[in-house]
């Protein structure tokens, strides 16, 4: 409890663990980076998965080990913990055959070949962190809540999710501790965020489409103190949402922001047009789903940020 309780109050929840030797995949994008400067801000050893290990070494300041492939791991290596994120973008080029086979690739590729390296490693780690996200629920109505037992939906993205958890599934068969964590719109100093706000910031922000469709988010400051505790904790295992438990229509973020940035609220921008220009890729505007964290919750989790409002403040 009190390990739990510095990790809540702490800006750096991985200070509260004991030294680690951790293998991170996806560490230079924006959830990654941030994961990888505040393990080795605590103290841990962290060895790191980039396809341009000199740009990551210098990102990181050369204090994070940095392999441009597993094959540099030997069988003999030890890591206490496997943090997966791997990934490209989903949000970028239109979803051709092509790209969705890249998306494909870049999680469940990277994914089996860590898996690879696992079966020859003599020394196997506690937990594996595994990304995933919540387009695994696909388009849902937004009066549906969804917990961690909810059916899968339909769509590229849903199909993206799942065959990236599955092919994570033989990491618990070798007896490794797996969490999943299925992934909100994650808010922060980056990703996602800068882009929702710019058109606000001219004074153009408003609904898209009808507004109605829930977006369900979270502070990437929850993120890391949620991925901290999964180190930690040996009672967390299979999938958590991780969502904030306020979940909100379209309109009423854009209706919050412009509150948060005193800008007017006024534009329309109707779906036909986007949903022509971006394809099925349009649905991560136009639709959503209302997910909730009920595992966290049921686990005790404190988030630090719930609501909206409070997360954009801090924000901006």
């Amino acid at each position: 409890m009190e390990t739990e309780a510095r990790m809540t109050s702490s800006p750096n929840p991985f200070l509260a663990l004991p030294p680690q030797r951790v293998l991170v995949t996806g560490g230079t994008g924006f959830i990654g980076s941030a994961v990888v400067k505040q393990l080795l801000d605590a103290g841990h050893a962290v060895t790191l998965l980039a396809r341009k290990p000199a740009l990551a070494t210098k990102q990181f300041q050369a204090r994070a080990r940095c392999v441009p492939t597993l094959a540099a791991l030997g069988a003999e290596e030890a890591f206490d913990t496997v943090i997966n994120l791997a990934g490209a973008p989903v949000l970028g080029p239109r979803w051709s055959p092509k790209r969705q086979a890249q998306l494909l690739d870049s999680r469940v590729g990277v994914t089996q070949a860590l898996l690879q390296w696992l079966g020859r490693a003599v020394h196997k780690p506690t937990a594996w962190l595994q990304a995933s996200a919540i387009g695994y629920y696909g388009v849902r109505s937004g009066d549906e809540h969804l917990t961690e037992s909810s059916a899968p939906g339909g769509g590229f993205m849903s199909v993206l999710c799942q065959r990236w958890e599955a092919s994570a599934q033989p990491v618990a068969d070798q007896g490794v501790r797996l969490v999943v964590l299925r992934l909100g719109v994650v808010l922060g100093p980056g990703g996602a965020l800068p882009p929702m706000l710019l058109p606000h910031r001219f004074g153009m922000g408003g609904r898209l489409g009808d507004g109605q469709q829930v977006m369900s988010w979270i502070h990437r400051h929850d993120v890391l103190h949620i991925m901290a505790r999964a180190m930690a904790d040996t009672g967390m295992q299979g999938v958590y949402n991780t969502v904030a438990p306020g979940a909100i229509r379209q309109v009423e973020f854009a209706r919050t922001v412009g509150q948060v940035l005193h800008r007017p609220v006024w534009l329309h921008l109707p779906a036909a047009p986007l949903r022509w220009a971006a394809g099925e890729m349009a649905e991560l505007l136009l639709d959503g789903q209302r997910v909730v964290p009920q595992r966290l919750v049921a686990a005790g989790y404190q988030f630090a940020y719930p609501g909206l409002q409070q997360a954009l403040e801090n924000l901006v």
